[in-house]
């Protein structure tokens, strides 16, 4: 049972205006959500399979090893609503345990990705209805629920939670409450703190796949807005960043140089940087302080045997 819910506005000129705004500023920096099209999503799930990331595989353990307990939090019958759901992979061994679940929202920017993902969950669950939604999930916008009742679940899983910063990340848990209700619940994933040194590896693996994934962020700029970036003059570079305890994504220009986008020009000078991506890393105790600032408290919480990373589930207060 699927419907596609399109109400996405038109990307050509909320990508412009983000990257001539972006690269306008004193220090350069481009919105995270754009590494995401086609090629973009793809890299990223090569990158979940890559040795130095160990993100997936570490959440993967907790729902595995923890999803009878996951089932009891998110109770029998209930609606999951997945923000960015991008592959759906986990997806599917979090609705696999649950109990009767009637409904699956999937929410995500990346329209080949939205569709991919849905019909796969439509198949392999054919008593579930699915309505996806193409959206920027930081966008105010509703969820469809047509005349199905039952409780509604939040999932968030990976650690895009990380990528948002204070006000992104209450903007969302607020819509959250709005869609998912009073009676509402969430399950949320967020990156543990850890080595310095582990951290980087995970954002700079050997294989050159992060680096592509970031580089290809240029390529999107050159193809969707008639750029003329020269890849081979800029490198990725992972950073860390100690205030606000966060990874951080960079593309390094390799020399002085100039670049057009949509008849504007823009000058790099040499080791000058463009800021696409922030991963902030939590503590138990700084993720509940952000989680009450957008109307949750923590429930639950799981963790895998290294204690690597964190899901927490989440009620209304």
């Amino acid at each position: 049972m699927l419907h596609v819910t399109n109400s996405i506005d038109p990307v050509e000129n909320v990508f412009a205006r983000d990257v001539v705004g972006g690269l306008s500023a004193d220090v350069k920096t481009l919105p995270s959500r754009w590494l995401y099209d086609e090629r973009g999503s793809a890299l990223f799930e090569e990158i979940t399979r890559q040795d130095e990331y160990y993100l997936t595989r570490a959440e993967t353990s907790i729902l595995r090893e923890r999803g009878r307990h996951i089932a009891d939090f998110v109770e029998s019958g209930a609606i999951l609503i997945e923000y960015g759901a991008g592959a759906g992979v986990k997806t599917e061994l979090v609705l696999a345990g649950l109990r009767n679940p009637r409904g699956y929202v999937p929410i995500d920017i990346a329209a080949p990705f939205l569709a991919e993902t849905s019909k796969r969950i439509a198949s392999r669950f054919p008593s579930l209805w699915v309505r996806p939604v193409e959206r920027n999930f930081l966008d105010v916008f509703e969820v469809p629920f047509d005349s199905c009742y039952g409780g509604r679940t939040g999932f968030f899983p990976g650690s895009t939670m990380g990528n948002l910063d204070a006000i992104e990340a209450k903007t969302l848990l607020t819509q959250m409450g709005r869609h998912l209700g009073d009676d509402g619940r969430a399950t949320i994933g967020v990156d543990l703190q850890k080595s310095v040194d582990m951290l980087l590896r995970a954002y700079d693996d050997s294989a050159g796949v992060t680096a592509a994934f970031n580089l290809n962020l240029l390529e999107r700029i050159n193809t969707e807005l008639g750029g003329d970036f020269r890849l081979e003059q800029f490198e990725h570079a992972a950073r860390w960043n100690e205030i606000d305890k966060a990874v951080e994504m960079h593309l390094v220009s390799l020399c002085d140089q100039r670049v057009t986008i949509c008849g504007r020009t823009f000058n790099f000078r040499t080791s000058e940087t463009i800021h696409t991506e922030s991963s902030r890393k939590y503590t138990a105790e700084s993720f509940e302080q952000l989680a009450r600032s957008g109307g949750w408290r923590v429930a639950e919480a799981w963790q895998d045997a290294d204690r690597l990373f964190g899901l927490f589930g989440l009620i209304r207060y």
